[in-house]
Order: structure tokens, then sequence, then C-alpha cells
């Protein structure tokens, strides 16, 4: 499967586990005691391992040409972005002159923020698209616009390409995954957090207390913790950092090493960037004012992280969506287990889809092969949903009741058979 540029030392179906063994009393017939239905109403719990077909199989039926990045329409798309970008931040800068940037001013500047960093949130996409190697066939094209957009987003290129990939490879793996792995039930865990909310504040104001804390974190704070620390990586890493190239702490599996090889050298260059980019902050903020700063490029800049991990979170993660271990673990396995959502229902234009280029409306196909350019994607999508329906995934849950029902149930998982399912016993009323 051509998922990543070739030298991102990620490997195919082969290097995993095929996951094509007996289960024991998995399927539609689990115990589904204490799962609450999302609006895929339990579809991805009643499959079972030998229904996945071979990568193969699904190269097969997608049309040749969504594997070929036309240069010429990635780089229309980036003018759209761009453009769209700067008309925000003009107006912004014109707003500064008039309003300043004072306290009485943060309605406005929220505003602002919001509709620039949704906006901008077009050029994250792209440049996430160039880490893939899904822009161009120019190799130094692409890295070059990627390089320069996340530098720009305080994002290490190099650095996310990698551990974007492996988070590709290990979807929805418990100990290998990048980003959303959920903790494992313990007496002492976040589930413990949340019946102490319950029982503190009542179930119903208790549960939404813990939701709200949820959303705060993951929104706000997920975003630069996992960048920093790995937060919500994979245990079997160790505690990573996408600035400095080794483990911060033993990992318990060395082999798994997150930067391994010229890996290391390259989280150095896209360290380089990252420099420039907070220099020339600091510059600003010295000459002009840090409120300035905040106003116009740190207000959009948090909207684009809660974006991006809105994405992620809700792309994998549901009530009924289940995570494996190495002996279940299989890329396809993984990349199935994707959720498409509607995002071109966010407004009643469907502009949002269109300035995010449908990453949240595609993203099965983009995770089958992430070589796929998302203005193909959905010609992708509609070869998946048309040859495996029973596979496919899709929830129409609105996005605002979705991340809600996350942020309440998505707390803790239990193993049932060849499955981690998310434990919500006595709360499933509440969801």
């Amino acid at each position: 499967v051509a998922s990543t540029p070739a030298d991102l030392g990620i490997g195919t179906d082969s290097d995993v586990s095929n996951g094509e063994k007996d289960q024991d009393g998995t399927g539609a017939m689990m115990d589904l005691t204490g799962i609450t239905f999302s609006g895929l109403k339990g579809k991805a719990l009643s499959i079972q391992a030998e229904d996945f077909p071979k990568s193969k199989e699904i190269k097969a039926i997608i049309p040749k040409d969504c594997f070929k990045p036309e240069t010429a329409k990635s780089l229309g798309y980036l003018s759209v972005s761009t453009v769209g970008t700067a008309i925000c931040t003009a107006v912004g800068i014109n707003m500064a002159s008039v309003i300043g940037t004072g306290i009485f001013t943060l309605p406005i500047w929220s505003a602002y923020a919001a509709v620039t960093g949704t906006v901008a949130m077009g050029l994250w996409v792209l440049a996430h698209e160039c880490g893939h190697g899904a822009f161009s066939k120019d190799r130094k094209l692409q890295d070059t616009v990627g390089y320069v957009i996340h530098s720009a987003l305080l994002v290490p290129y190099y650095s996310w390409q990698r551990s974007h990939a492996v988070h590709h490879q290990y979807t929805n793996h418990m100990k290998l995954g990048e980003t959303h792995v959920p903790e494992e039930y313990s007496e002492e865990g976040a589930f413990q957090q949340r019946e102490w909310f319950m029982k503190t504040f009542g179930k119903e104001k208790g549960i939404q207390f813990f939701a709200s804390i949820q959303a705060f974190l993951h929104l706000l704070v997920g975003w630069p913790g996992y960048l920093l620390l790995g937060a919500t990586g994979g245990p079997d890493r160790g505690m990573t950092n996408h600035y400095y190239p080794n483990p911060l702490t033993e990992p318990p599996r060395p082999n798994k090493e997150l930067f391994p090889g010229n890996w290391k050298e390259k989280v150095y260059q896209s360290d380089i960037g990252i420099a420039t980019v907070v220099g020339s902050l600091l510059t600003w903020g010295a000459c002009r004012g840090f409120g300035e700063v905040m106003a116009l490029y740190g207000g959009p800049y948090l909207v684009i992280n809660a974006w991006l991990v809105l994405y992620t979170w809700l792309q994998h993660t549901d009530t009924d969506v289940p995570h494996f271990n190495d002996d279940d673990h299989t890329f396809v396995r993984g990349a199935l287990h994707t959720i498409d959502r509607p995002y071109d229902k966010l407004d009643p234009w469907g502009a949002i889809d269109f300035l995010h280029h449908k990453i949240g409306s595609t993203h099965v196909a983009h995770h089958y092969d992430s070589g796929i350019p998302h203005y193909k994607a959905q010609v992708a999508t509609d070869a998946i949903k048309e040859n495996f329906p029973e596979l496919y995934l899709y929830d129409p849950t609105p996005i605002p009741q979705a991340l809600w029902r996350v942020c309440k149930g998505c707390v803790a998982v239990e193993k049932r058979g060849d499955k981690y399912v998310w434990k919500n016993n006595g709360v499933e009323d509440l969801l």
C-alpha cells in the first residue's frame, strides 16, 4: 500500500500480525454490556477479523487515477487556502490599527480567530498532504511547501511526517498507535475520575463537567501536549518529543522507537524551521507588543489546533469503535476502523468541508492510502463504500453531538474477545 513516502520506515501488512486466527466469542455475539451505540449502531463491533479483505483487494477496486497527484491542481487548492488566509489576515491588520488589541476587544478578536483559524486550517491540511507524498511528484517542491507551511504553524515538518505515518500504520492499536490511544480501565484512572465527578455533582451534571474538561484538554492543550510529551501516544514507545529525537523515558519496546536512524537528523532539520518562526514571533512581540501577536497569530493558531484535534479524535474514536492489540491488529483492520463524518453539513453551504479539503468526510480512503490527493479522495471513498459496504464506517451524527458523546463516553477501554471496547456501565443513558 502506498500510504506514505517509501522512506518513512513504515511497513505494510506483512510486517504486522495478520490477525487471521480463530477468535473466541467476537463479532456480533460479543458482550455488549456497558457499550453505548453511536450513529454507527454497533457496526464496527459486529465485524470479525476474517471479514477484512487483503490490502491488494481494496486497491484493486479504487480507480488507478486516484493514486496520482497532479501538481497544478494541488497548487490551485494551495492558492485558494493561501488567498483566503491572506484576506483574513489583511482584515485583521486593519482591525488592529482601528480598534487595537486591548482586553475589551477580546470578543471581536475571538471572532476573528474563529474565522481566520478555520480558513487557515486548509493550509494545515495541504501541508499534511505534502508529508504523505500526495501533493506532487516533485519531491523538492512538495517538501518545500510542506516545510514552510507547517513551520509557520509551529509543526515540525519531518518529525510529524514520521509520527503521522506511524499513526497510519498502527491506527487503533493499543500499544503502538500514535495519538488518541485509549487508556485501559484501572482502579485509579480516568474512569474513576469520571465516577468522582458524578458522585460529587450528580450523574448528569457530573458527567457534563467531566466532558467539558475533556473537551478543553483535548482541543486546547492536546496538540502541544502531543508534540512535547507524546500525550495520548502509544505507551510502548515511551514518552516522546517531536523536537528531540530520542525517547524521554525508557521505551518498553526500543525496536519501535518513534524516530529511528536517519530520522533523528530530520527532527533537527525540522527544529530549524520552528526556531526561525519562534524567533520571528518573539521579535514581532518585542517590536509591536505581544497583544498584537496573540490577536493576529495566537488566536487563529489555537483554532487551527482545535480543528486538527477534532478531526483526528473523531476520525478514530466513538463509543462503539474498538481498538486492538498486537495479536489482532492489521493495517487494513486499523484503516477500516476510521470513521467518515458529515463535515459537509457543519454549515448550510458545505463551506468548511470545502475549505478543509474534505479531510473529515473522506478519511477512510485517506487512511487506506494516504498517497491519494484530497481532490480524488471522494472517488476512492465511493469505490470503497460500494464494494465493501459492510466494512465502510460512516456516522451521520452531527459533529457537535458526536464530539459531546465522545467527551462523555470515551474514557477507558476493557478487553472483550479480540477487541478493546469503551466501558460505560451505568451511564449508557447519559451518552
